[in-house]
């Protein structure tokens, strides 16, 4: 036999026995049950879609290794007085929390009017709409995060037809270059009249104690006509990302009580704008108040209330195009984190552990308020508490018991068992 015989044969029969061996191969990944011990790398052998997603969309298959599931813990705090729960006094749409001269500064939408919320058509001068109607920002400081002191005003009213003269609420806090700004929604009108319908405005310090300079024009304008955010720009949410501030902000497409809640984003390279929204907005899909964190190179994002996505965790590398996380429940209603990160411009971002949220329709009938309360979980990279990680939880049967058919709901049903 020639050489080149001997060669073509041999290359023959090495193609025939890894031939052999890939159909074995298969045989075995298609044919053998799936592992009894979970893998915690994705195992080679086809898998379902369900199995795909397991190892492809989350960063580990099991929740108590993903570092960004967590369930919450809630705890009341101390400090601030609700004068007997009558409606008058709200706290509401805290800040993210920051640390300074070895204190923890929080701001808010703080209410006190001479009545509870009326609705728009009862609305005046001196009776609110709503619970954040009339409403100015306030700010206290912590040393523990559970006991604060409420220091007072932080940003008044301006005088009519300044922007924010019915209302200036939800604020969230940005450290610049040494300066402090705090964004917030400045209401023209009371909230209902037509809708909640208000832009982006700014205020600016030295301090974190101020005072603070209104800058008095909007920085975040309105979309234009049938644009998704044409009518509302809520809950401004700065980070500093890229060597940007990346405002991360809601609004509500469609008409109510039909309306989608979804996240944009705009960024400046300075505080005062001018900010370009992103052409991919609205960014995040669902979800209500905003609340991110630099984690790893990337931005995370807490999606609760809202949308297909709602209870959520999500991330996105480019902090533009977010993916699913996790999957949690009970997350905190406008969680306002203390994010030690959120301005360093961090390469890796560690994450959060605690914050504040709060809780609305407090009080009873006609004595509408929110309170303000205290978070705690897991999405660092810096602590492990299994406890946090559990995702088995039950709730005593009141929790269940309270989501009972309304009455509507009843009469249809005695109908069909008629």
């Amino acid at each position: 036999m020639s050489t080149s015989k001997k060669i073509q044969c041999c290359s023959s029969s090495v193609l025939a026995l890894l031939l052999l061996l890939s159909i074995n191969s298969f045989s075995q990944n298609t044919t053998d049950g799936f592992p009894f011990m979970l893998p915690k790398e994705k195992p080679n052998r086809q898998l379902s879609r369900a199995m795909e997603r397991l190892y492809d969309n989350y960063s580990a298959p099991k929740p108590e290794d993903n570092e960004l599931f967590s369930q919450f813990k809630y705890t009341e705090i101390k400090g601030f007085d609700y004068n007997n729960h009558d409606g008058k006094i709200s706290r509401r749409d805290p800040s993210k929390i920051i640390l300074h001269n070895g204190k923890y500064y929080v701001w808010y939408t703080y209410r006190n009017t001479i009545t509870p919320p009326q609705g728009a058509d009862k609305s005046s001068e001196t009776i609110p709409s709503s619970d954040w109607d009339l409403g100015e920002i306030w700010y206290a400081t912590s040393t523990d995060g559970f006991n604060w002191k409420e220091i007072g005003v932080a940003v008044k009213r301006p005088a009519k037809p300044n922007v924010g003269w019915r209302a200036v609420t939800t604020p969230d806090i940005l450290v610049w270059k040494g300066k402090f700004y705090l964004y917030y929604q400045g209401f023209m009108e009371a909230s209902g009249k037509r809708g909640d319908d208000c832009p982006v405005a700014v205020s600016y310090a030295d301090s974190p104690d101020g005072p603070w300079t209104a800058y008095n024009k909007v920085v975040i304008p309105n979309g234009a006509k049938n644009e998704w955010d044409q009518f509302s720009i809520h809950d401004p949410y700065p980070l500093v990302y890229k060597g940007k501030i990346y405002l991360y902000y809601k609004s509500d497409t469609g008409i109510a009580p039909h309306w989608v809640r979804m996240q944009g984003l705009a960024t400046a390279d300075n505080p005062l704008g001018p900010f370009t929204k992103n052409p991919l907005n609205p960014v995040i899909s669902s979800g209500h108040e905003t609340s991110l964190f630099p984690f790893k190179s990337g931005i995370a994002a807490l999606v609760y209330k809202d949308g297909n996505e709602h209870n959520t965790i999500q991330y996105a590398e480019d902090g533009v195009n977010f993916e699913i996380a996790s999957i949690t429940e009970l997350m905190p209603y406008a969680a306002a984190p203390f994010v030690p990160d959120a301005y360093t411009d961090t390469k890796d971002g560690r994450g959060i552990t605690w914050g504040l949220s709060h809780f609305i329709n407090q009080g009873e009938k006609g004595k509408n308020h929110s309170i303000m309360v205290r978070f705690d979980c897991d999405l660092s990279q810096d602590l492990n508490d299994p406890e946090m990680k559990e995702h088995r939880v039950n709730h005593d049967v009141d929790v269940y018991l309270r989501q009972g058919l309304s009455n509507k709901q009843k009469q249809r049903i005695n109908q069909e068992n008629k």
